[in-house]
């Protein structure tokens, strides 16, 4: 699908091609049996989301997604502005989590900001 007033090329590689365009959602999910993990290794998770410049990008957002419970982590979510794909996939393999082999699988798609 085209978006108005943009270029479809740039668009469909995921690139940011104007001030609209914000970076990129990782999905990442984190099955029951590794989810125990995150208490073990979340210091330093938080500390290696703490700064990071050294991968060139920039977290927006990010934070757990919850079952119905309102407790039970089942995957996290995050807003990242970067130049390209390629510095989050590096950025998400780096992170402790994915170390650890908490994160059953990253899905990382571009975003177009709309509002907000």
């Amino acid at each position: 699908m085209r978006l108005p007033g943009r270029d479809p090329q740039s668009v469909e590689r995921g690139f940011r091609v104007d001030r609209n365009s914000l970076g990129y959602f990782a999905s990442i999910q984190i099955p029951a049996s590794t989810a125990r993990g995150c208490v073990a290794n979340y210091d330093a998770h938080k500390t290696f989301l703490s700064d990071t410049s050294r991968y060139g990008v920039n977290i927006m957002m990010s934070g757990p997604l919850v079952a119905d419970d309102g407790a039970t982590m089942i995957s996290s979510l995050f807003l990242i502005e970067a130049p390209g794909p390629a510095e989050v996939e590096v950025f998400s393999r780096a992170d402790p989590f994915a170390a650890a082999g908490i994160w059953a699988k990253v899905t990382i798609t571009g975003f177009l900001r709309r509002q907000g």
